[in-house]
């Protein structure tokens, strides 16, 4: 198949997955005004019985290991944060609508999804540590949790070919959003923009997606896209799960480490730190339906 006719099939597959709730295009609507009180969210969120269920057994889980049960939704998005309430409805809605298992042999839905949670995870803590406030450091989590999504239309409709882009990378050490090109004619990072566009993902959001990779010849500019990028080579260095990527070189992490200005030291520890937080997280992934 030409690339123009598998561009074509994948602009398809985008075109007819789902958007998003009307519910979460609401909660992301009124969080974006900057007079919104956790009343506010508490009116939208209350309408839809399974977003509201969403948010309450998130805020019970171990994920955020509170020492008591919270009943109340204005209680819970008091105390989260509307920031992160909003990411958690972004999070969740984006997620249960990948379902389906991905039929490729190389890059299976589960470790998928395991390599994508330690990005998440190691997106968070590298935040952390680079001082980012509490409230904002949930929009790292997400945008590391989603900034594979482009892989899932391309091994779904080109399963074998997608075998052969990975099997590629793999054994060569080649760059895989170049060998997704050369097959494709088009890359996971600009079908993933595609799909952020189709849900009118904000700005940092799609910087991530079109931005998180390292192996490409010039480091993007967006200074969150490179906390992604980063989470993304070192959850690929401490083997947590499998995107297809080949790790990158070093070379390029002390010059990303840079532009964020995050010392290589600080980094010692992070996987052990990383590795329990992940364990935590797991609940993020059951309670909207992804892991097991």
């Amino acid at each position: 198949m030409e690339p123009e006719r598998r561009i074509k099939t994948i602009k398809r597959f985008i075109d007819r997955m789902p958007s998003l709730p009307t519910s979460v295009t609401k909660v992301l609507e009124i969080c974006n005004r900057p007079d919104t009180s956790p009343n506010d969210l508490n009116r939208v969120i209350s309408l839809d019985p399974v977003l509201t269920g969403q948010v309450l057994k998130l805020i019970n889980s171990a994920y955020y290991a509170l020492p008591n049960r919270i009943t109340s939704l204005t209680r819970a998005i008091i105390m989260l944060g509307i920031n992160t309430v909003k990411n958690l409805a972004l999070a969740t809605s984006v997620l249960s609508s990948f379902k389906d298992r991905m039929p490729c042999r190389k890059l299976t839905m589960d470790e998928f999804w395991a390599h994508s949670l330690g990005v998440g995870v190691i997106a968070k803590t590298l935040a952390s540590i680079a001082g980012v406030s509490a409230s904002e450091q949930e929009t790292y989590f997400v945008a590391g949790l989603l900034h594979d999504l482009g892989k899932i239309p391309l091994a779904n409709k080109f399963p074998k070919e997608y075998d052969q882009v990975v099997e590629k990378a793999g054994n060569n050490g080649a760059c895989l959003v170049e060998c997704e090109q050369e097959i494709f004619g088009i890359d996971h990072l600009h079908v993933g923009g595609m799909i952020a566009d189709k849900w009118k993902l904000n700005n940092d959001m799609k910087s991530a997606i079109v931005g998180h990779c390292l192996e490409c010849e010039e480091l993007s500019a967006d200074k969150f896209a490179i906390f992604v990028a980063l989470a993304d080579y070192l959850a690929l260095r401490f083997e947590l799960g499998a995107a297809g990527n080949k790790q990158v070189d070093d070379n390029v992490l002390i010059t990303a480490l840079r532009r964020i200005s995050i010392k290589p030291d600080k980094l010692e520890g992070l996987r052990s730190n990383v590795e329990q937080e992940i364990e935590k997280a797991r609940d993020f992934l059951k309670i909207a339906g992804k892991g097991s």
